[in-house]
């Protein structure tokens, strides 16, 4: 009896091949940096009738556009790809740190006349740093934990509810920790001072996002229809270390 030769092996099942995932992503990153590089070091000011001029960081606009971008991410291609994101971000901000410190710590040419400008530009308070860092982290995978869980109990529907819900959330927890462990205790922060900026850029953050509601369903609505996928994340494994 001749036997058969067994079969070329069964080729493994290959996850799908989004068009736009990574472009997505190169948004993500870049808003986060240069929110963090260019916004973070300027004050600027508003004058709101009835009352008055109100002072706030330049990145205020521009910050919550990550938090808008990783809704979409979540809500178009699940928790774990935006997991991989926010963790590429995370990368991405510590190299930043990084090259910041070792360029402006560098000795200047003899002939070159600009190094107190560039520290004032681009040196880094350590603590503020590494603030901004954890604040991102956890803020972020926050985000993305609320919006994939209430996709779940909404069943697809209202993405305003979860837009708007998570970044409350995951806002909320940026901001308890960015401002503690970057200001309390510094001379000129009181207490009650860290609460109130804390509370106040927390409120202005969330308000953004939510007037960029519009967008976020634009940005969504067309990924998915040219991507033709909508992630449930009914089996995920929620853990930010997988």
């Amino acid at each position: 009896m001749t036997e058969t030769p067994p079969g070329p092996p069964a080729t493994p099942a290959t996850p799908p091949r989004f068009r736009y995932a990574d472009f997505v992503m190169a948004a993500f990153v870049t808003v986060l940096l240069l929110s963090n590089v260019i916004g973070a070091g300027k004050v600027a000011e508003i004058t709101v009738p009835g009352l008055g001029t109100i002072p706030f960081g330049a990145g205020l606009l521009f910050f919550p556009v990550s938090y808008v971008i990783g809704d979409v991410l979540t809500e178009v291609y699940g928790y774990a790809r935006a997991r991989r994101v926010i963790w590429t971000g995370f990368a991405a901000l510590v190299f930043m740190a990084f090259m910041s410190w070792a360029v402006v710590a560098m000795p200047p040419a003899a002939d070159w006349g600009n190094q107190d400008a560039y520290t004032r530009v681009f040196g880094q308070v350590p603590r503020i740093v590494a603030a901004s860092i954890v604040a991102f982290w956890a803020g972020e995978f926050v985000n993305a934990y609320v919006l994939a869980k209430m996709k779940i109990w909404t069943g697809g529907r209202y993405l305003w509810t979860r837009t708007i819900g998570s970044t409350v959330v995951g806002q909320g927890v940026d901001s308890a920790l960015f401002y503690p462990i970057a200001f309390l205790g510094v001379e000129g922060w009181t207490t009650e001072l860290v609460v109130t900026v804390a509370l106040t850029q927390w409120a202005l953050k969330t308000a953004w996002e939510a007037l960029l509601t519009p967008a976020t369903y634009a940005a969504v609505g067309w990924l998915k229809r040219r991507e033709g996928v909508d992630v449930f994340d009914t089996d995920t494994d929620f853990s930010p270390f997988r």
